[in-house]
């Protein structure tokens, strides 16, 4: 299944103060995640964004661009497991958006555990490999392989972007695949 933008939101999941300073990798974390902030906002596409016990953990991080988004603070791992976000999920799916393309942190616990969440209620889910990370590279590693096991599209940014795109030629086109290069 390829991912529509008309049928598709954003989910960013705990990219806190706290958070991203231990991940494998979170320059690249937050530079792919922005992409695809970028993409939503050109796009119109809903973003949603949780943010793991801040009082503990800090609120998301400044470096990333989320004027427009809705932000939900949560204590369960899974985003579908907390009530007001579950209900938020549910919305977007009844509102024609049905596709939810996911990054964030931990890829091996609220990123794992919404995701499989997310495609056993009948969402397409596509976790976005560069755009997530853990401590270890390898929970990483086995996050993605439980995500494909259980129907879970795991792809990449320039994947996300394009596929949300269509075509070139576009003015959107323009402006987003120069974020690529």
């Amino acid at each position: 299944m390829l991912i529509e933008a008309a049928k598709a939101s954003l989910l960013i999941i705990d990219i806190q103060e706290r958070l991203l300073p231990a991940m494998a990798e979170p320059e690249l974390v937050l530079a792919k995640t922005n992409i695809l902030l970028s993409a939503a906002k050109t796009l119109a596409l809903p973003i949603t964004v949780s943010e793991q016990y801040p009082k503990g953990l800090g609120k998301s991080v400044s470096a990333l661009d989320l004027g427009g988004a809705t932000a939900f603070e949560k204590l369960s791992f899974s985003c579908w497991r907390d009530e007001a976000l579950k209900t938020h999920l549910i919305n977007h799916h009844e509102n024609s958006c049905p596709l939810v393309i996911v990054a964030g942190i931990e890829a091996h616990v609220c990123v794992l555990q919404t995701c499989i969440d997310l495609a056993y209620a009948g969402f397409g889910v596509f976790a976005v490999s560069d755009a997530m990370s853990s401590r270890s590279i390898v929970s990483k590693s086995l996050a993605l392989n439980r995500m494909r096991a259980a129907g879970v599209e795991v792809v990449n940014t320039e994947m996300v972007v394009f596929e949300l795109l269509e075509r070139a030629g576009t003015a959107d086109f323009k402006s987003l695949s120069a974020l690529i290069k």
